[in-house]
């Protein structure tokens, strides 16, 4: 990961420093965090102090006004830390933060970004239903305006930050009969009458991520919450679909990576039959593979990464960004367990905690399945 040439001085000495925040902050904690089933506040507003959120937020919205690397770069880091997945920063710094800089109106902005840089705000993004996941012209949450405000309806699930946020960036539909047109993006905040979280959900991993339902009960708003325009939510979404898919494969690359470097370090140590693991023709050849698989992968995301910082990423190389990345990723991953042996099985190993966190990443963030239909639609 370190030594790529898209990345300056200043972006390494900052994954140095995020790198030690993830050893001493989270992975220490991480067992008790996931007993939780969430993480501390408090550890959002360390993350804060230190710079760890909304990196390319503008100085006048109380950011640090660096460039996007610096959001890819922390992605990364919470990849490759163990217990990382669990991590939910970067729904609300690489993608809720993003919608509200690009699409929000200047009071929106002046609100919630100095908040959310500061770890002392929290952001979800509700998109999914229990009967709509990827078709998000599906959304059966409605928005009906009476006056000066819209009517909430409806419930979301899967949603992560869920127990933790102060506000959703909802998806609900404001026109039923217009299909994406319909579709409109209102800021919830949770405090407002009719809001209920449901239950944290239990995971086989991520277990320290409070992923929640959510219920929309004749909750009202001004219509003041509404990002963009009335029916334009689904080209606001579109818009910014590339870079959350490359903050999924960055992750997943970099948790990849993580498992390779854990499975080095135990293939040297471990002796099976008078000699190390490593010493098996077999296990040199795997890890020839993971390394070159790897390297490709890195190779690949850092053309994303120039392009994104252009802003030319087209939606279908975020999606094969994401689909090779997680594809590739857990494939590496069920490879390096592999090595661990029975070891590789017990929890007490990190990397059995890589192996159900990682799963997810081919789900979330638009299926393989999705990628692979808006990859299709291109040819």
């Amino acid at each position: 990961m370190h030594n790529r040439p898209i990345f300056n001085s200043d972006h390494e000495l900052f994954r140095d420093n995020a790198r030690r925040f993830f050893r001493e902050e989270l992975e220490p904690n991480i067992d008790q965090w996931e007993k939780e089933g969430r993480l501390p506040r408090e550890f959002w507003r360390k993350a804060g102090e230190n710079g760890f959120h909304c990196c390319g937020i503008p100085e006048e919205y109380g950011g640090p006004g660096a460039d996007f690397l610096y959001n890819m770069v922390l992605s990364e880091e919470v990849g490759y830390a163990i217990g990382g997945a669990s991590v939910g920063f970067s729904v609300s710094s690489d993608i809720v933060a993003y919608y509200l800089l690009h699409s929000g109106t200047e009071e929106q902005k002046l609100h919630w970004l100095p908040r959310m840089v500061s770890g002392e705000s929290i952001a979800a993004i509700g998109m999914t239903e229990p009967g709509c996941g990827s078709d998000l012209k599906a959304v059966r949450t409605t928005a009906v305006r009476e006056g000066d405000e819209y009517v909430i309806n409806g419930q979301k699930t899967f949603i992560t930050n869920g127990q933790n946020c102060d506000f959703v960036l909802l998806a609900c539909s404001t026109d039923p009969d217009a299909g994406a047109k319909g579709v409109s993006l209102i800021i919830v905040e949770t405090e407002r009458e009719g809001f209920s979280r449901g239950r944290n959900l239990e995971k086989i991993g991520q277990k320290a991520a409070d992923t929640s339902e959510m219920f929309f009960s004749d909750v009202r708003v001004p219509v003041t919450n509404m990002i963009g325009k009335e029916g334009g939510g689904f080209a606001v979404l579109m818009n910014e679909l590339p870079r959350e898919r490359i903050t999924i494969a960055c992750r997943a690359l970099a948790e990849a990576q993580r498992a390779y470097e854990l499975t080095v370090d135990y293939v040297k140590e471990r002796k099976a039959f008078g000699q190390q693991v490593y010493e098996f023709q077999n296990t040199q050849f795997k890890l020839a593979e993971i390394k070159t698989d790897l390297a490709v992968g890195w190779s690949y995301i850092d053309q994303c990464l120039v392009k994104i910082t252009e802003g030319k990423l087209t939606p279908e190389e975020g999606a094969m960004a994401k689909l090779w990345t997680t594809e590739t990723g857990n494939k590496i991953v069920d490879s390096c367990l592999q090595l661990f042996g029975g070891y590789g099985y017990m929890s007490e190993y990190p990397i059995s905690r890589l192996f159900v966190d990682s799963r997810v990443r081919r789900i979330y963030g638009g299926t393989s399945e999705i990628m692979k239909l808006v990859i299709g639609r291109t040819v």
